[in-house]
């Protein structure tokens, strides 16, 4: 059990690694190619569309390969993908470049759903509350590729350079962590096995299912909160409230590391007060640190309201992938449709910040994320466990 649980919580990690491997990299990769800024754009653009067709997957595959393969692939996929990213940036090649980013997408996608299943399988065999912890990891693995690739951009590494080494401990880690997670597919204990025509027909049979519209209701307003954090924080800091570059900057850093500790050290509240009131507290308070942050221009208050809003943010796609793996048969197919709309609210809520920014301004278009989070509260008692499901400490 100890070995299942720690190799699960390394995946995370490595999956937060991968999707923060490029950021830091954008400029030489922009300089090295000679493109525009749209051209960039297009290319990340490519890492969505690939992560959305992996969600699409993840099930199937699932079915198909059983959850040892099917985690090792989707990590040997991504390993391949960077290493191709590699080989693209070498010899100047924008085409293999755009195909390497949406298939390390699509490996992420799949990896995303994968890991999730396994977490909350191993939560259920645990008996307690780990799914925030091991979602904290990928946060602090996404903080470790950001630092990894500003290390080599402050040492001279070419992103390509990067990007093969990057592969090939990638690569070693999926065998690794192949070792750790048992035989069987988490995916469909609960029933025989079926063909993938009926695998994909019990997932489109999920965004029918109000209960699960609801738990992906309350992840879309947290990961859009998430999302537009990253994107819109620190201009808001700077232009709206007056602080440095720097200091705004310093914004975007405290979010992350409040984020991060609130998924690391929530277990022990999620046993104690369960999924439903964890929820509705942290978006209690996801609700006065984004309110504190737009009315209030006090540095020390802003920065605070800041810290309550990440906390806000924390526990909706964790515990939501809890709820999900337990509102019905089939746990890849349910997560599959909850991850679907979480990964929509991350990609397409910083566009429509901004689109109201343009004609509100931003403060102004940040309240949108207060009525999430209102909605978000309002929907939490879809988190509830389904009746007959025992009440282990992730109720």
């Amino acid at each position: 059990m100890t070995r299942w649980r720690w190799t699960v919580t390394a995946a995370f990690a490595l999956g937060g690694i991968t999707v923060s491997a490029w950021g830091p990299r954008l400029p030489a990769i922009k300089a090295s190619l000679g493109v525009g800024t749209a051209t960039i754009g297009l290319l990340l653009a490519g890492v969505t569309v690939g992560a959305i067709a992996g969600l699409l997957a993840s099930t199937p595959i699932l079915h198909m390969l059983g959850s040892r393969r099917a985690l090792a692939g989707a990590l040997l996929l991504i390993a391949a993908a960077l290493g191709v990213m590699g080989l693209a940036l070498a010899i100047t090649s924008l085409p293999l470049l755009a195909a390497a980013f949406v298939t390390t997408g699509t490996g992420i996608g799949v990896l995303d759903v994968l890991i999730n299943v396994e977490g909350s399988a191993v939560e259920h065999a645990a008996g307690r509350t780990l799914m925030p912890m091991m979602h904290g990891a990928w946060s602090l693995g996404a903080a470790a590729g950001s630092g990894i690739g500003a290390a080599c951009a402050a040492l001279g590494v070419t992103p390509a350079a990067q990007f093969a080494g990057e592969a090939v401990v990638i690569a070693a880690s999926a065998f690794a962590v192949a070792a750790g997670i048992p035989h069987g597919n988490r995916g469909s204990a609960e029933q025989p096995t079926r063909s993938r025509a009926e695998a994909v027909y019990q997932w489109l049979r999920g965004w029918l299912d109000w209960r699960l519209l609801l738990i992906g209701l309350v992840m879309l307003g947290c990961e859009l909160g998430e999302g537009s954090a990253n994107s819109w924080l620190p201009l808001a800091a700077r232009n709206n409230h007056g602080q440095s570059a720097a200091v705004a900057a310093l914004f975007l850093t405290v979010f992350a590391a409040s984020e991060a500790c609130a998924r690391i050290f929530a277990a022990p509240v999620v046993d104690r007060l369960g999924r439903v009131r964890t929820t509705q507290v942290t978006t209690v308070l996801g609700l006065v640190g984004i309110v504190a942050f737009i009315l209030i221009g006090n540095a020390w208050i802003s920065l605070a309201g800041v810290v309550l809003w990440a906390v806000g943010v924390s526990m909706g796609f964790p515990l939501g992938m809890s709820a999900a793996a337990e509102s019905g048969p089939d746990p890849a197919a349910r997560i599959s449709v909850v991850a679907s709309i979480g990964y929509f609210a991350n990609i397409a809520g910083p566009p429509v910040i901004g689109a109201l920014a343009q004609s509100v301004g931003l403060l102004n278009a940040l309240w949108a994320i207060a009525a999430l989070f209102l909605a978000a509260f309002a929907a939490a008692g879809s988190f509830r466990p389904r009746p007959g499901t025992p009440e282990t400490t992730t109720t």
